[in-house]
């Protein structure tokens, strides 16, 4: 296995610093090995303190792992101050990792500084000659090359004159700057504007910690550094979309999301299996619109239509009861997808959903069976030009599910021109839907109303 060598300071939110890197290192293939260099006092609202190593105690610990361990690549966080950073050098000059990958750690996102001038000019003239890939944010950026850093451009430029600095690579992250986030690749010679989305992401603490932990890990890997670089940050572009809300103010970034997600993708299919046989037990059948029904789940942390399962064939009633013509699949209903996707936004539980025949009955039935009832906003006749998409059934759920309030188990659509009313049922797992069609169906039945 290869071995990734981190240097860095600790978190004991694990949010940031080696915690966040072991994180990463682990989840990518990598063995991680630490040196600490400071421990922070830290939570989710801020740096409280900082405790710097004593040098002679973080030598010794750079010794013990480089004379024993063979290490592949390194990644450098948080140096704390200009004697760490000469320590640091000084062993690193020695032992001449294939890799170093070094996140220029100045200060804290809450804005105290991590380390003072001096250390600033070591981190200089000791450090950057010995970098493969340096991955300052913009203000990093600024800092460390005195201009002003306000667009992309003022960014590819002091990418240009950091990798004249020492470093092989220069990444220079833009995700502080106004307007749709651009990142700059360059080896003095090319520069490559890197696009992404910006994300509604207020968890985002240790973001560029684990950012350069996963190019080291993949470069240590043996990635060529633009795919290394590509692969970190499509890893923490999803970290960032599923950061955790933990403490009280910014959570860590989430790095298992995609893991999680394909290692569910079993999970979704069993748990759509085993609640379709119930439908199957119970007879749903007189729950069936005319469109036919559907029953879905998506994987955890879901991305698109691709990462929800549902039956190709839908569910159909028969002379002999319920049908499913078909086991299910990831990626076989678009639109059922779109509604799942549409309430996991507000409500990240909500996973599976089912969509059953509406009537007036169900509406009376529901509050005695506990059931949370929402209704979307009737349509508007159709005018030219009008976009389908704006009467999606999707788009209508989403509407009908309000932020801050409890969500509903169940959502009317009243259909649309040539579209059937239909209900939705929403939950956290295909067994919880499952349950809610059943008693629904029992509850109906009961009162004699059941077609």
């Amino acid at each position: 296995m290869k071995t990734v060598l981190i240097i860095a300071g600790s978190d004991p939110g694990a949010g940031a610093g080696l915690q966040q890197d072991l994180k990463v290192t682990t989840l990518l293939g990598t063995y991680g090995l630490t040196v600490v260099t400071a421990l922070t006092v830290q939570n989710s609202l801020g740096v409280l303190s900082v405790h710097p190593a004593a040098p002679e105690v973080v030598d010794a610990q750079l010794h013990a792992v480089l004379s024993d361990f063979p290490v592949t690549a390194v990644k450098v966080g948080m140096l704390a101050d200009a004697e760490i950073a000469r320590t640091v050098a000084r062993r690193l000059k020695e032992y001449q990792p294939p890799y170093l990958v070094l996140d220029p750690v100045l200060a804290a996102s809450s804005g105290g500084a991590l380390l003072e001038p001096e250390g600033v000019a070591v981190l200089k003239e000791e450090i950057f000659p010995l970098t493969y890939l340096l991955t300052p944010n913009a203000p990093e950026a600024a800092r460390l090359t005195g201009m002003e850093v306000n667009t992309p451009g003022d960014l590819e430029e002091a990418a240009r004159r950091l990798q004249q600095m020492g470093p092989q690579w220069v990444l220079a992250k833009g995700g502080h700057l106004p307007g749709e986030p651009v990142d700059v690749l360059t080896d003095g010679i090319n520069a490559y504007h890197l696009r992404g989305p910006r994300l509604n992401a207020p968890h985002g603490h240790g973001s560029g910690c684990a950012l350069a932990a996963a190019a080291a890990a993949h470069l240590a890997r043996g990635l060529a550094l633009p795919e290394a670089v590509q692969e970190a940050r499509t890893l923490i572009a999803q970290a960032l979309r599923w950061g955790l809300p933990l403490g009280h103010g910014r959570g860590p970034v989430n790095p298992y999301a995609p893991f999680a997600r394909e290692l569910g993708r079993y999970r979704v299919l069993e748990s759509l299996n085993a609640a379709a046989a119930r439908l199957q037990q119970e007879d749903i059948s007189g729950l069936i619109p005319e469109g036919m029904s559907n029953l879905g789940y998506a994987a955890p942390y879901a991305e698109g239509p691709q990462d929800v399962a549902a039956f190709p064939g839908r569910l159909v009633p028969g002379p002999q009861g319920l049908l499913i013509p078909a086991p299910p699949a990831f990626g076989a209903s678009g639109d059922l997808a779109a509604v799942i996707l549409a309430a996991i936004e507000n409500h990240p539980h909500l996973r599976a959903a089912m969509n059953i025949r509406y009537s007036e009955s169900l509406k009376e039935i529901a509050p005695l069976l506990a059931l949370r009832w929402a209704a979307c906003e009737l349509s508007l006749e159709p005018q030219d030009g009008r976009k389908e998409k704006e009467d999606s059934p999707a788009v209508k759920v989403a509407a009908a599910i309000k932020p801050g309030e409890p969500p509903p188990d169940l959502i009317h659509d009243p259909g649309d021109w040539g579209r059937e009313p239909r209900l939705y049922i929403l939950g956290t797992d295909p067994e919880a839907v499952a349950a809610k069609a059943v008693a629904l169906k029992n509850a109906l039945s009961a009162a004699g109303k059941l077609r």
